[in-house]
């Protein structure tokens, strides 16, 4: 158990800050796994991982409320993809022992470098939103995006509402808001979904998951602030900005391992 407060306090913040990023654009988990990694050295990494998933799944709820008011869901094309990224978050978790991560590290790898590149370029990308319809093919589509996801999700996980994100906007033509507003939704799906295992198997620290869970959904509701107040322009830019630091984190730790 955590024993230093001062180690409390740190996870308080990077929890705050994980929720900002992650209520905007998706991947604060970079921001807290690490720190609760730290801060956990004598816990098995399903104890982190389950303590964590408690934190972002409150976030999402309270990010997904606040979005509710302003941002109107195509509930039709998102429902059936929340659905496939629960199913498929769950088999994603069953399939860890079977997939080599290194691997799976090199490909998100080259995929973060090409949705940067693709952004860059696209400067008008995500800054108009075009209406969806809630066709089967657009229903198809989503479910085939949140198993994708989903997936991913279960079996690696660092920036997943960022793919969300970058799928909604050129599979579908959502700005920046929208999408964000979007990827809450389905993530919550993948969220539900890993929690069914960590709980009853007992690998959540409910003391540690209070903590972070609160100062989380505090900074999700910073960040949805932000994402509403400033629109889809601030949202492209720390986007793009989060793009680079994952590219750079995980560069960093591919040349050192």
């Amino acid at each position: 158990m955590v024993t230093s407060v001062t180690d409390m306090i740190a996870l308080g913040v990077f929890a705050f800050c994980g929720g900002l990023i992650d209520a905007a654009v998706g991947g604060g988990g970079l921001i807290l796994l690490p720190a609760l990694i730290h801060a956990l050295p004598e816990y098995a990494l399903s104890m982190v991982f389950g303590t964590n998933k408690v934190a972002v799944w409150m976030a999402a709820i309270s990010s997904i409320g606040t979005y509710l008011k302003r941002v109107n869901m195509v509930w039709r094309v998102l429902l059936p993809t929340a659905l496939s990224a629960f199913v498929f978050a769950y088999f994603g978790a069953m399939s860890v022992a079977s997939i080599p991560k290194d691997s799976m590290q090199i490909v998100v790898f080259v995929l973060l470098i090409t949705m940067a590149i693709y952004t860059f370029h696209k400067k008008d990308l995500g800054l108009s939103h075009t209406k969806v319809e809630g066709s089967v093919r657009n229903m198809a589509k989503g479910v085939v995006f949140g198993g994708l996801i989903g997936f991913y999700d279960g079996l690696f996980g660092p920036g997943s509402g960022s793919f969300l994100i970058f799928l909604f906007i050129r599979g579908f033509g959502f700005d920046f808001l929208n999408a964000s507003a979007s990827a809450k939704l389905v993530n919550l799906g993948a969220f539900t979904a890993a929690l069914l295992f960590f709980i009853p198997s007992g690998n959540v620290l409910w003391k540690v998951s209070a903590l972070i869970a609160v100062c989380n959904v505090l900074g999700a509701f910073a960040g949805v602030y932000l994402a509403l107040r400033l629109g889809s322009r601030f949202i492209r830019v720390l986007f793009l900005a989060l793009l680079l630091f994952l590219i750079s984190r995980m560069g960093f730790t591919m040349l050192v391992v």
